[in-house]
């Protein structure tokens, strides 16, 4: 019979193995794309920040949660503690925040050219690249308190702390400061869920016209290809879905934690799965919109002349 430990360990263990093998697999693919290139859509500048961000998150915590649900003795010290949960907030937010990006710029890309939205799609294609980059400084600087906060296994501070298994984090003793700093940490992923709830009823209200459009024009047609814009909202749906369901079950676990002494061990260990299940399921739901790309690389490396080879005679 195996242990809690046990099959906790494995299932974070599977978890951690398959987000790594996805987001490495869609780095390896625009890595593949720059350097033969290949010039990639709009939206795959959100997609290059979104995977970066996902692999962060999954490498900061994900190893580490593994070998502490396995129960390996190991510690880290101070910078090692900060280091990676600084390195998983930053990842955490901008992944968050690319989301939305996503979830906005594809309901100005899918309405109609004469809408209010036409003028701010070339606008938007112009600035997508800096709005990523804006959002790693944005938290960048949001997160600067979190490092401060952490501390190693064996630290000899005698003051009340949380324990994550391989870190200490440091209560604080101040209320009011503490308010402050989370109100602070959570105005960006409030707005960035709203913003992603309002780009999310848009395109099913624009979806939905469009379909009552096309049955209108085919009637007396038996099937009807979907074209790509609408199959990329469709996918943009399905991220967005994902990402809202994750992060409302984890944030009604860390709402229970609060007013929970000792939170159950199931508990803990369900929040932790939950929170880490969008980094492990968006490379796959990306993967069906890079599919044409990777048709084009395999045609690439196909269509390569070598030089031939002199024989010896």
């Amino acid at each position: 019979m195996f242990s809690r430990d046990f099959i906790v360990g494995m299932v974070y263990l599977l978890q951690t193995a398959v987000g790594i093998l996805g987001n490495f697999y869609l780095l390896y693919h625009y890595l593949f794309l720059y350097l033969t290139g290949y010039r990639v859509r709009s939206t795959g500048v959100i997609f290059r920040h979104l995977t970066i961000a996902n692999s962060l998150v999954i490498l900061s915590k994900g190893v580490l949660q593994t070998m502490a649900a396995f129960g390996t003795n190991f510690s880290l010290s101070d910078v090692e503690c900060k280091l990676v949960f600084y390195v998983h907030r930053v990842g955490r937010g901008v992944s968050i925040n690319t989301t939305s990006l996503l979830s906005v710029f594809q309901v100005i890309i899918i309405n109609p050219r004469n809408s209010r939205y036409a003028e701010f799609k070339a606008k938007a294609l112009k600035y997508m690249d800096h709005s990523n980059i804006l959002c790693w400084i944005l938290h960048m600087m949001l997160n600067i308190m979190v490092p401060m906060k952490m501390t190693g296994q064996w630290s000899n501070k005698n003051i009340t702390r949380r324990d994550y298994g391989f870190c200490y984090a440091e209560d604080h003793s101040n209320v009011i400061e503490y308010l402050l700093y989370t109100i602070l940490l959570l105005f960006p992923d409030v707005f960035c869920l709203m913003l992603m709830l309002w780009a999310s009823s848009s395109m099913i209200f624009i979806l939905h016209r469009h379909r009552q459009q096309v049955q209108h024009i085919h009637r007396t047609s038996v099937s009807c290809k979907s074209a790509p814009e609408t199959r990329a909202t469709q996918n943009t749906l399905v991220l967005v879905s994902t990402f809202v369901s994750s992060y409302t079950l984890s944030s009604v676990f860390h709402g229970c934690f609060a007013f929970l002494n000792k939170p159950n061990f199931w508990l803990v260990n369900a929040s932790t799965l939950i929170a880490a299940c969008f980094p492990m399921v968006s490379p796959f739901i990306l993967m069906s919109r890079v599919s044409s790309a990777s048709r084009f690389s395999l045609a690439w490396i196909k269509n390569i002349k070598l030089p031939k080879l002199k024989r010896n005679t």
